[in-house]
C-alpha cells in the first residue's frame, strides 16, 4: 500500500530549511486608517480600513501635496491609536517634533522611533537587521511594527557622496533606481508573513513625453511593481473659507489623489481631499464627490438626495451633506463594498487628479 503523501511534514521541513519562506495565504488582517474615508475606500474597498500591514504602499506627489500630511501625520497617529509600534525614517531632515505633535502624533519613544538616515544601504541595513531580531522572537511577543519612510527620493547612495564631495553634481542616476528596487522587494519578501508594514512617499517629476503628460514617479518603475498600494498626488489650491464660499485667498490645499495601484479596490478612480491649514483634514471630506459619482447621492434641483435601501429619501444642500456626521456614516454603512470586480493592474504611470 503506497503511503498517503504528508503534507504537514513537508511544510515543516521547507520553512526550516529555507530561510525567510512562510507557507499558506498571507492576507492582510491589520488595516490602518489614512484618516479620510473617501480614500481608505478608494485603496482598501472599505471606509474604515486604509492601508495595511505585511505589505508596501507609496504615496507619490510633488512638493506640498500632503504627503507627509498624511503618511507621518494622518497614518502614524491610527498606527498608534491600534497599538501599532512606528518606526519613522526621516531622509528629509524635515519632521519636526512640534509638527508632528500638532497632527497628535504620539512622539514618546515607547510609541514612535524617529530615525534620521540620508544613505539607502543604511535604511536597508536598519530593516533587516529589524527583521532579523523580530523573527528570533517568539511569535507571541512579537509587536505589530509599521515603517514609514519620508522619502525615497531624498536617499543616497554611496555614488551621490562621493561626487559631491568631488564637485560633480551628476548624481548617481543609474545605481538608485536599482537600490530603491532592491529595498522594496527585500522588505516585502522580509514583511509579507508578519504584520510588519511599509508606507513611502516619493517624489514626481513633471514628463517630457507629449504623448504621455502624466507625472513620473522618481526612482523607476521597478520598485511599483513591488508594491500593493501607489496613489499619485497633485497639490491646487484650496481657495474656500469654513463655511465653503469661494474666496480669493488661499485657505489651504486640495490634495488630488489618485490610485494608480492597489490589489484590493478598483483602480484609477480618485477623489480630492481639502487640508484647510487651520483645521486640517476632514475625514469626511471628498465622500460627498464620491457618492455622487457612484450614483448613490442624485442631484434634485440645488439639492443631493439619498434613497436608502429601505426606500426613504433624504434630502439636503451640499453643505450640509459635506458637513459629514451621521448622514454620511448612515451611507458608508449601507455602501461599504466595492460593486465593481476588482482587478490587478500593471500599469503604473502617475497621473493624478485633475482641477
Amino acid at each position: 500500500m503506497v503511503k498517503a503523501f504528508d503534507v504537514s511534514k513537508f511544510r515543516k521541513t521547507l520553512t526550516k530549511s529555507i530561510t525567510g519562506m512562510s507557507s499558506g495565504f498571507n492576507d492582510p488582517t491589520d488595516w490602518i486608517s489614512t484618516g479620510n474615508f473617501a480614500l481608505n475606500y478608494l485603496v482598501s474597498g472599505d471606509f474604515n480600513k486604509g492601508i495595511p500591514l505585511g505589505k508596501v504602499t507609496v504615496f507619490a506627489g510633488e512638493s506640498g501635496a500632503g504627503k507627509s500630511y498624511i503618511c507621518a501625520g494622518n497614518i502614524v497617529k491610527h498606527a498608534q491609536e491600534q497599538g501599532i509600534f512606528v518606526v519613522l525614517i526621516d531622509s528629509e531632515n524635515a519632521l519636526d517634533e512640534t509638527w508632528l505633535k500638532a497632527l497628535e502624533v504620539d512622539t514618546d519613544e515607547k510609541k514612535l522611533l524617529k530615525l534620521n538616515m540620508s544613505m539607502i544601504d543604511d535604511v536597508a541595513k536598519t530593516v533587516s537587521t529589524f527583521m532579523d531580531d523580530y523573527r528570533a522572537m517568539n511569535e507571541e511577543d512579537r509587536p505589530k511594527v509599521l515603517f514609514v519612510i519620508d522619502s525615497l527620493g531624498m536617499l543616497l547612495t554611496p555614488t551621490d557622496v562621493d561626487q559631491f564631495q568631488k564637485g560633480d553634481m551628476k548624481g548617481d542616476m543609474g545605481r538608485k533606481p536599482k537600490a530603491l528596487t532592491s529595498l522594496v522587494r527585500n522588505t516585502v519578501n522580509m514583511i509579507g508573513s508578519h504584520n510588519v508594514g511599509l508606507v513611502c512617499t516619493n517624489h514626481t517629476y513633471a514628463s517630457q513625453d507629449m504623448f504621455d503628460p502624466d507625472d513620473k514617479i522618481s526612482g523607476g518603475q521597478g520598485f511599483i511593481y513591488a508594491s500593493s498600494i501607489v496613489v499619485a498626488m497633485k497639490k491646487l489650491k484650496l481657495k474656500e473659507d469654513a463655511d465653503g464660499n469661494k474666496i480669493s485667498e488661499v485657505k489651504g490645499i486640495r490634495a488630488g489623489c489618485k490610485v494608480m495601484k492597489t490589489r484590493y479596490a478598483k483602480p484609477f478612480e480618485g477623489v480630492q481631499v481639502k487640508i484647510p491649514y487651520e483645521t486640517g483634514m476632514n475625514p469626511y471630506s471628498g465622500l460627498v464627490d464620491l457618492f455622487e459619482k457612484k450614483g448613490i447621492l442624485v442631484k434634485e434641483g440645488n439639492r443631493l438626495k439619498y434613497v436608502d435601501s429601505k426606500g426613504t429619501e433624504t434630502k439636503e444642500y451640499r453643505k450640509v451633506w459635506e458637513s459629514g456626521g451621521e448622514p454620511l456614516d448612515n451611507i458608508m454603512k449601507e455602501f461599504n463594498s466595492i460593486p465593481e470586480p476588482v482587478e490587478e493592474t500593471k500599469e503604473t504611470n502617475t497621473s493624478t487628479v485633475e482641477e
